[in-house]
């Protein structure tokens, strides 16, 4: 799996060891350029402004952080256009999907930003201006692949004018109108010839010579040559498609094998089923498969020695059985029960949330679920969606309960924290201990839960509105408990109250504990949210301006379930998206 993502800075781990390897890819394609030409991808992200131009490094990484292949995206605000100073790949990637993927989204960031187009050099095709005849082979593949999205060179102009007289292999200008077809005006041409001139390479051109190239512009509107390579019809990359986003969700397919059969136990299948039923009847949502993660990303946030048991103890249960928790050490916790049925009550946090034989890989893939919902978000997804049960936000870092077994919220936030800062907005009924408890004492990730008061509300001994972080983490954790009987219109003023923190915070990205047992009669909570309520919900928390994964955590009347769920989605997307998705419901 690779993805490609979008790095502004070089602050967190991540993006620096991102950079680090696009610059070594550089160095490996453009082995003649000097240090300092490649150094300046650092200095254009650090101080923008001194360029002129917005940047934006786009990088197609694994999990795992390793790169093959990036694109360099400059963004003239005053003149409203794009140039693509780099973009490359590994020389081991013999395939064009890599670069096509990449190119793909560079023209998606430069429709989002209404740009004229993007601008770009490209060496010649011509053998009068290209005389190595392998290199020739090889400006002509470039531009036959740029010619399948429509880029083409800009005919008339003097701009492949070699600098140094008898010069060999001088570039073209080329110009993708991003399926637009609006004509681009010939004093148009001539400013943004100047600023890639002057911004991009007055160390290198004299004015003489910028002079001289801007003159040579005489089309009005300017011309660019015809397609060489492909034909028009074969262009499948038309531009405007590419706005028209629908919200990835990825469904843990594996929960049905945990079903616990008792009387009373409502996190039951059937939430998944009545939700995706719902979501089925519109058109905003697209599946995408889970990923498989390592088991490092789970061990980062729990405990291993708790891993371990949840593992051992489920491997040996018959199907037919269940371990429910029943001795609890209050006392002495350096010594666990030998037995494993005895010593859940060690790792557990009360007595309603049972061992089953396949809790720990429901529980696994819930976090698969999570994991590449951020991995989407980290690769530029808007809006990403991880319909999962077990819900997890009830876990702490070493112990589970309240249905829940490992925090997937948490565990994509953690991952998450690599790239940048991150919030945890949980609008369950019930307080979000567990990711409380695992970043109580971190400064990168804030934790904001709304829910009922813990004097009347399931977990009881956490949620307290004087509980707000501990060391690096005083100050980062905030608690919104609100009374048994509350009014739709209350809740949402406590809504903004948390929405106005989370913007304080500014955070790169947002993960959304999503519990939908707020709403009228559901059979674990007092508060009377309809569906149009969500819906106002989603479209406040659509506000903050980060890129949100949303987890699925708890709501229990399937009756209004999945009409709940949908409702907030179309208001978060709503505002999310501007209005560029379509939000038809299917009668």
């Amino acid at each position: 799996m690779f993805r490609i993502r979008k790095v502004f800075d070089e602050t967190s781990k991540s993006n620096a060891f991102a950079v680090a390897q696009v610059k070594e890819i550089i160095k490996e394609h453009f082995s003649e350029l000097d240090e300092s030409r490649i150094e300046e991808i650092s200095m254009y992200l650090k101080n923008p402004l001194k360029y002129k131009f917005k940047s934006i490094l786009f990088v197609s990484d694994n999990v795992n952080g390793k790169v093959r292949g990036f694109a360099f995206l400059l963004y003239a605000p005053d003149l409203n256009f794009c140039f693509l100073d780099y973009i490359a790949t590994e020389k081991k990637e013999v395939t064009q999907g890599v670069g096509g993927a990449i190119y793909r989204a560079v023209r998606r960031e430069a429709l989002q930003l209404g740009a004229l187009g993007i601008f770009f050099e490209c060496l010649p095709d011509d053998p009068e201006l290209c005389k190595n005849e392998k290199i020739l082979l090889q400006n002509i593949s470039r531009l036959k692949f740029y010619e399948r999205f429509g880029a083409r060179p800009i005919i008339n102009t003097k701009y492949e004018t070699p600098l140094k007289e008898g010069g060999d292999n001088p570039p073209y200008l080329v110009y993708d109108g991003l399926g637009k077809d609006i004509p681009l005006e010939g004093d148009v041409l001539k400013k943004i010839i100047r600023a890639i001139l002057t911004r991009k390479y007055s160390y290198l051109c004299p004015e003489a010579y910028i002079d001289m190239v801007v003159e040579s512009v005489r089309d009005n509107p300017i011309k660019i040559r015809d397609y060489k390579y492909v034909k028009k019809t074969e262009n499948i990359y038309e531009g405007d498609r590419y706005l028209n986003s629908k919200i990835k969700v990825i469904v843990n397919d594996k929960h049905l094998i945990h079903h616990v059969k008792e009387k009373g136990y409502v996190e039951s299948p059937v939430r998944v089923a009545s939700i995706l039923k719902e979501l089925e009847k519109t058109e905003i949502f697209e599946r995408v498969k889970s990923e498989s993660f390592s088991e490092t990303h789970i061990a980062a946030v729990h405990n291993k020695e708790y891993i371990k048991y949840f593992k051992k103890v489920t491997e040996n249960m018959s199907e037919k059985t269940a371990i429910y928790p029943y001795v609890f050490p209050v006392r002495n916790r350096s010594k666990p029960p030998k037995e494993l049925d005895v010593r859940a009550g060690y790792y557990c946090i009360d007595t309603f949330t049972p061992l089953s034989k396949n809790a720990f890989i429901a529980a696994k893939e819930a976090v698969n679920c999570a994991l590449t919902g951020a991995s989407l978000i980290v690769g530029g997804e808007s809006l990403v969606y991880a319909l999962v049960r077990p819900p997890g936000h009830h876990a702490e870092s070493e112990y589970f309960g309240g249905f829940c077994y490992f925090n997937s919220n948490a565990i994509a936030a953690n991952y998450l924290s690599g790239y940048g800062k991150v919030a945890i907005l949980d609008i369950d009924y019930h307080h979000g201990n567990g990711q409380q408890e695992i970043f109580y004492k971190r400064d990168d990730v804030l934790t904001v839960s709304i829910h009922g008061d813990p004097s009347f509300a399931y977990p009881y001994f956490s949620g307290y509105s004087s509980e707000k972080g501990e060391g690096k983490g005083l100050g980062y954790n905030i608690n919104f408990p609100l009374k048994e009987k509350l009014t739709p219109e209350e809740y949402k003023v406590t809504l903004r109250k948390a929405i106005k923190k989370l913007k304080d915070f500014e955070p790169k990205f947002l993960v959304v504990a999503l519990g939908l047992d707020t709403a009228k009669k559901d059979p674990t909570g007092t508060w009377e949210l309809t569906s149009n309520d969500f819906r106002d919900v989603g479209k406040l928390i659509g506000e903050i301006n980060s890129p949100i994964l949303v987890v699925q955590e708890g709501g229990y009347d399937t009756r209004v379930l999945g009409k709940n769920a949908c409702y907030f989605f179309i208001g978060l997307a709503e505002d999310k998206y501007r209005g560029k998705v379509s939000f038809i419901v299917k009668s």
